[in-house]
């Protein structure tokens, strides 16, 4: 037979008109485009390699390429096998003879085409399909990763009572197996059946039979394997139920195990019974058994898989459906508590009192130096306009909390690091040469106090700018020396290139001219360990091409001595460093034994935990703050499971990263321990001055705060019956937005020591009353406050405002209004900061920060003026906390000479005097010469207004700079 084959082929070829060769300028180009991207695979993995070796972290690199080339090798050359294997065999089995028909007359052409070039051709559609399967295999890598080092998580599921290492590390690995099996199946019999049909083995407009036997043969095994591994492929769609997202809960349900369950496993059954049909059908001939078989597997589909759990629904479950849901609720709930960690998590019921006695806000005034009024978010500006230095510096849009301890004291401080800013360099300055060999690095930390006042707890002073604990260059402070250079941070420059320039002499800026002992700008080299030494001219090329620079092949600045320091983002170097993490958001930079070193998060998660609930975690995380976490989540953004498993650390100056097991019973931890050996430290390794500056993560408390808006409910008939579901509040200052947790030290008990904590609200669904206050220990060197949730719970029938209804009474407010009105008539801009809740004299008390800035211009920033404060029905302005705090309580100060002063309650709304910022609505608002002083400046706005009417623009001009003068000499008057 392969004789007359060959004669075909040789018939063929010799009516076939000769094939004009290639040009070789045609060759030349397809050469040279394959070699370009060969360099450029080359390039990206070995730049990888190199990066990986300066941060002494190969085994990654090495574990990682050799997990997906294995990956890649083993399954695109199964799947290439597989296609290239049933095309051979549908060759081989072409029929000898061929009848006469139009429709074969027709093919004949095709058939003059493709024999020439079958192998070829073969040979090159198998090499892409297997190199699209190995691509999307090494994919796999985590999955396959964590099968292979799987770990018993000693819990199992309530239905099939299987351990949940199975549903998290081996389930989604056998779907891959089974669904790429699926897909090698389908290609391998369309394959086939294409060659079939053009060399004459399936005939469709022949009478007769329409399959020749060994092309029937072939389709039948094929047939019989993809039904076989569909038959596999409902034995782990079983499971798959624990994890299905339904209109009540994730999870089972009563129709998912009485209806959906029983029909995956009849399917199977069905599914078995087809594929031994099939196989049969390769020695009977006929298709009349295998297609009745395929047809009552359809019909099963439809009947069991759709409209049977859609009875079952609703004539079995919806009529009771709280007693039919009542046991998958509970699992649900037991599961998810589990899988968010937030067993043993309770709700404390709190009798919220609506009324403030100056007896009961002494009782809890500990807690007032911890109530943090510098609103990370709002202070950014003044950190740039105060702390910026040069226009190269810059801090982020949002800070960070962090606390430290000044003279035997913790102090909460609001903390930014002062990063280069290429885009602030002068026009003249854009150069390649600065931009990648002078501006390499930052300067230091700067830090003010949380709540706005200094060391020795005096009065902020009455321009309204922080109180700074670490500030200018070179810095100083209360934060001890410590190397201040930053070159890896989260502004870093894409690439920098350090080392001596050829000269030997320093070329990097280190601090600016007009600083230090000098006053002339100093320069360093960089003498850190991290960094890709770029001296080889290979080196060069290599990078080069990287980031598509000639410069660094061609300048003199990047020479043997050179290093190239890239992917400097702590989050980036973390995520590439330990690729099985999803980072947090936030990098907290702290000053930890002489250095400064970022402070990250990591968290393992999954979807895959049995019965506990999906959502995303994108959504869980947005907020006020970050309205779109820019987050890579593995596997998935839809996660039911979370652990803060890492603690991390990115060094700012050489940029080596750290890791610490910080949860170490987490099984996917301990997968990816025994996958990557020696990469996560011990605990127990963690330096205690590093532990100091650990908190509680963010993200980690938003998603845990998204669910315990429901899941606080703990009883299978109230959490069906909906009625006490809470909701996050949305920011006062957004519509659309969440508010935003805020760490600070408070105290949960009325007396209690003040922990530092991450904060935040609940109200009732759909409402805006306050229903909740939520509140977490963040400081790890106290364990027995650390990570444990308090849940104060209000009374039903006592209404205290939510954040929403309190930024409306603050707003609407008369006695607010007038304080602020001077500053209106100025045309300075209102900000409120952030409202902040807090237990105290056993009730909730509101605290808001008010900024001012000016309207227009440049070099604007905000300046904090005054404290607005709610307790109950009340509420009170103050220039300081405690002013405001008397002016809701009603309470005046009396100058009592040289022996200080004495504060006297008063009922509100009745006589009392007011000095030195107390804002009590007893007696007038500002001392009698400010209050002239601010008749006067009203009287010159309104001659202002009355000149400009008449086209006076300078007489207009002056009156307003005399009322605004009038208004600063009020201001300062009232501040004495």
């Amino acid at each position: 037979m392969s004789d007359f084959f060959d004669d075909e082929d040789a018939a063929v070829a010799a009516v076939r008109p000769a094939r004009r060769r290639p040009r070789p300028i045609v060759l030349t180009l397809v050469a040279i485009a394959a070699l370009l991207i060969a360099f450029s695979v080359f390039t990206s993995i070995w730049t990888e390699k190199l990066w990986f070796a300066s941060l002494g972290d190969s085994s990654v690199f090495t574990t990682l390429v050799w997990t997906k080339v294995a990956l890649f090798c083993g399954f695109g050359v199964l799947m290439a096998l597989v296609v290239g294997g049933n095309l051979a065999v549908a060759f081989r089995l072409r029929p000898m003879f061929r009848p006469r028909s139009p429709e074969q007359a027709g093919l004949d052409r095709y058939r003059e085409v493709v024999t020439p070039v079958r192998r070829v051709l073969m040979v090159a559609i198998s090499v892409v399909i297997g190199l699209f399967a190995g691509s999307s295999a090494a994919g796999q890598w985590r999955d396959f990763l964590m099968w292979r080092h799987r770990v018993p998580f000693h819990k199992t599921d309530p239905y099939f009572h299987k351990d949940i290492g199975w549903y998290v590390f081996s389930l989604p690995w056998w779907h891959f197996v089974v669904d790429f099996l699926m897909t090698a199946v389908i290609l391998g019999l369309i394959a086939a059946v294409l060659v079939h049909y053009l060399y004459g083995g399936i005939r469709l407009q022949t009478p007769g039979d329409r399959f020749s036997r060994s092309a029937q043969a072939q389709v039948c095994v094929l047939l019989g394997v993809l039904v076989l591994v569909k038959a596999v492929d409902y034995w782990l769609d079983r499971y798959d139920l624990t994890t299905n997202d339904g209109s009540l809960i994730t999870g089972m349900t009563y129709a998912r195990q009485h209806a959906v369950l029983p029909a995956k496993d009849i399917l199977m059954a069905i599914a078995l019974i087809c594929a031994v049909l099939f196989f049969a059908n390769v020695w009977r001939h006929t298709w009349l058994l295998p297609g009745v078989g395929i047809a009552l597997f359809a019909l099963s589909a439809v009947l069991l898989g759709l409209i049977w759990p859609a009875v079952v629904e609703k004539f079995q479950v919806k009529p009771n459906e709280p007693d039919k849901e009542s046991t998958y609720i509970a699992h649900n709930i037991a599961a998810t508590r589990a899988a968010y960690d937030l067993d043993g998590t309770s709700v404390t019921e709190y009798d919220a009192k609506t009324t403030l006695s100056p007896q009961q806000s002494n009782r809890d005034a500990a807690s007032l130096p911890g109530i943090r009024l510098v609103d990370p978010m709002l202070v950014s500006e003044t950190f740039q306009q105060l702390q910026q230095v040069r226009g190269y510096y810059s801090v982020p849009s949002v800070l960070d909390v962090d606390h430290y301890e000044v003279d035997g004291r913790e102090r909460d401080m609001v903390v930014a690091a002062r990063e280069m800013h290429l885009a602030g360099l002068p026009g003249a300055e854009q150069k390649w040469s600065n931009e990648h060999t002078v501006y390499t690095h930052g300067y230091g930390i700067i830090a003010a106090y949380g709540n706005q006042r200094n060391a020795q707890d005096k009065p902020v002073r009455n321009d309204g700018s922080p109180v700074w604990a670490e500030r200018d260059i070179p810095p100083k402070g209360v934060l001890g020396k410590y190397r201040p250079q930053i070159y890896f941070g989260e502004n870093s420059p894409d690439y920098s290139v350090v080392g001596k320039a050829p000269g030997g002499h320093d070329v990097e800026l280190d601090s600016p001219q007009g600083t230090g002992d000098s006053g002339r700008s100093t320069t360093t080299t960089y003498a850190g360990k991290g960094g890709v030494p770029i001296g080889s001219l290979f080196h060069k090329l290599l990078y080069a091409a990287k980031f598509g620079d000639s410069n660094l092949l061609l300048s003199s600045r990047v020479h043997a001595a050179s290093k190239i320091l890239y992917d400097r983002s702590p989050r980036e170097r973390l995520q590439k460093v330990a690729p099985w993490l999803t980072v947090d958001s936030d990098a907290l930079p702290a000053v930890v034994d002489g250095r400064i070193v970022w402070i990250l998060d990591g968290y393992t998660v999954s979807d895959r935990y049995a019965d506990s609930e999906s959502r995303s975690m994108e959504e869980m995380t947005s907020d006020a703050i970050n309205p779109r976490s820019t987050y890579a989540t593995l596997p998935t953004d839809q996660i039911n499971y979370i652990r803060n498993s890492v603690k991390a650390t990115v060094d700012a100056y050489d940029g080596t990263v750290t890791l610490y097991a910080w949860d170490q019973s987490d099984p996917i931890l301990q997968a990816m321990e025994k996958a990557f050996p020696h990469l996560v430290k011990p605990r127990s390794d963690i330096p205690p001055d590093l532990l100091a500056h650990m908190r509680y993560p963010e993200d980690l408390f938003k998603v845990q705060r998204n669910i315990l808006a429901d899941y606080h409910v703990t009883d299978p008939t109230t959490f069906f019956n909906d009625n006490d579901r809470w909701d996050v509040p949305n920011d006062p200052s957004s519509a659309t937005r969440l508010q935003p947790p805020y760490r600070l030290s408070v105290a949960t008990k009325s007396g209690g020591k003040p922990v530092f904590s991450l904060t935040s609200v609940y109200t009732p669904k759909n409402k805006q009353n306050l229903a909740s206050f939520i509140s977490v220990g963040a400081d790890p060197e106290d364990p027995s406050t650390y990570g444990k949730f308090q849940i104060l719970r209000l009374p039903d029938n006592t209404q205290v405002p939510g954040p929403s209804q309190i930024a409306n009474q603050f707003a609407s407010d008369d006695h607010i209004a007038n304080r602020l009105q001077a500053f209106k008539r100025v045309g300075a801009k209102i900000e409120y900061g952030n409202l902040l809740t807090l237990p105290v004299g056993g009730g909730l008390l509101y605290v808001q920060p008010v900024y001012t800035s000016r309207a227009g211009g440049t070099g604007n920033y905000p300046a904090l003026r005054f404290v607005l404060v709610s307790f109950g029905k009340e509420v009170g302005i103050g220039d300081t906390l405690s002013a405001a705090l008397d002016d809701v309580l009603g309470v005046t100060e009396s100058d009592q000479g040289k022996g200080g002063s004495t504060k006297t309650a008063h009922p509100r709304g009745k006589g009392g005097t007011t000095t030195k910022g107390n804002g009590g609505k007893g007696g007038a608002a500002l001392p009698e010469h400010a209050l002239r002083l601010l008749q006067r400046a009203d009287a010159k706005f309104r001659q202002g207004q009355d000149l400009l009417r008449q086209g006076d623009l300078a007489g207009y001009a002056k009156a307003v700079r005399q009322g605004e003068r009038l208004v600063q000499q009020a201001i300062a008057a009232g501040s004495r």
